[in-house]
């Protein structure tokens, strides 16, 4: 978070926060009210102030004015860059701890930055870094493990980064449960929030 939004908070403490304002798709765009912000400026700044509560509400903190952020898959979602990840704020996923797999096939991460979502415009990536016994995946090996039950381990494997992390089944409606954090953003019993945008 930058030091300007920081001020802000200690400065006016207790201005009511935002909920469903803010969202963040799964190509990792921003939309306010629906509508994709596109201004270079306003992303980078969204970006750069964005963080998690302690309840797992993600939120973009506007000068002393938190805005909720809804989320269509994961907190950060997921990019290539060659055999690398990035997430759509621009960190480097390095030490991924944990993987799933979707009933959708699509792929879920437990990332040094935060839960995150493969964009579903990563699908050939995908493809060339799941990996069975450290061969590549075939379709009958990808449709057993999509055919399992949730929890379930698969004998899929996800190569990054000269590792090989082992990959569970996820339904995509667990994942805020499995990964810790909150899709929707609520107020919480006594917290003040305002429907009014910041100015």
């Amino acid at each position: 978070m930058e030091d300007w939004a920081r001020r802000g908070m200690e400065r006016w403490p207790n201005v009511p926060a935002l909920f469903g304002w803010l969202a963040l798709d799964r190509r990792g765009r921003w939309r306010i009210k629906g509508e994709l912000i596109s201004r270079p400026q306003i992303i980078d700044t969204l970006n750069r102030n964005y963080e998690a509560d302690a309840h797992g509400r993600w939120f973009f903190q506007n000068g002393p004015q938190r805005g909720y952020v809804q989320l269509e898959t994961a907190p950060l979602v997921l990019h290539a860059e060659g055999d690398a990840l990035r997430s759509h704020h621009g960190l480097a996923v390095t030490q991924p701890t944990g993987a799933w797999i979707d009933e959708d096939g699509g792929l879920w991460l437990a990332t040094e930055h935060g839960p995150a979502a493969l964009s579903d415009q990563e699908s050939e990536w995908l493809l060339r870094h799941l990996q069975s016994a450290h061969e590549p995946v075939d379709e009958a090996a990808l449709a057993t493990a999509l055919a399992l039950p949730t929890g379930a381990a698969t004998a899929l494997e996800l190569a990054l980064d000269g590792r090989y992390l082992a990959v569970r089944k996820l339904l995509r409606a667990q994942a805020p449960e499995q990964l810790g954090f909150v899709a929707d953003p609520q107020p919480q019993p006594g917290e003040k929030s305002s429907e009014r945008a910041p100015d």
